[in-house]
């Protein structure tokens, strides 16, 4: 719940600083300076490409949710019982077992969305957010694909 309420202040903090921006680019549209309208063009297009990426993360966030949910009620997610650090992290050791564990499942089932899932969780307990999240889109995709 936490998390929501954040994704939601950062987005309507995000959607007030595109209206001063869409303003801002109105008005150097409006100086009819060649350099003005072409840097006014620029600023509005910026909030536009911002908003898509914004989008896209924020329908990536709840398809990920859902599989996880769909996941954890047929009781197909790993526990969270990894050893940890004084400071919380996973212990490195045990998040390459982990790893090493799902991918084996991943490559004896490469179509099932729910292996690539637990790939997801494990890359992230060994510390590879960038490869974990690609897991995951993954899994999102798998899932799509098959309903």
């Amino acid at each position: 719940m936490r998390t929501k309420v954040v994704v939601a202040v950062s987005c309507a903090a995000l959607l007030f600083y595109f209206v001063l921006l869409g303003r801002l680019g109105v008005e150097l549209i409006g100086t009819r300076n060649w350099a003005g309208v072409l840097l006014g063009i620029a600023v509005l297009v910026l909030p536009l490409v911002a908003a898509w990426a914004v989008v896209r993360e924020l329908l990536f966030g709840r398809a990920t949710e859902r599989l996880g949910r769909e996941l954890a009620e047929r009781g197909e997610l790993p526990a969270d019982d990894l050893e940890r650090t004084a400071t919380g992290r996973v212990d490195r050791a045990a998040g390459q077992a982990m790893f090493e564990r799902y991918r084996a499942e991943v490559e004896a089932a490469p179509g099932d969305p729910g292996a690539w899932y637990r790939l997801a969780i494990a890359y992230d307990a060994a510390g590879d957010r960038r490869r974990g999240r690609a897991a995951a889109r993954h899994a999102v995709k798998l899932r799509a694909q098959r309903s």
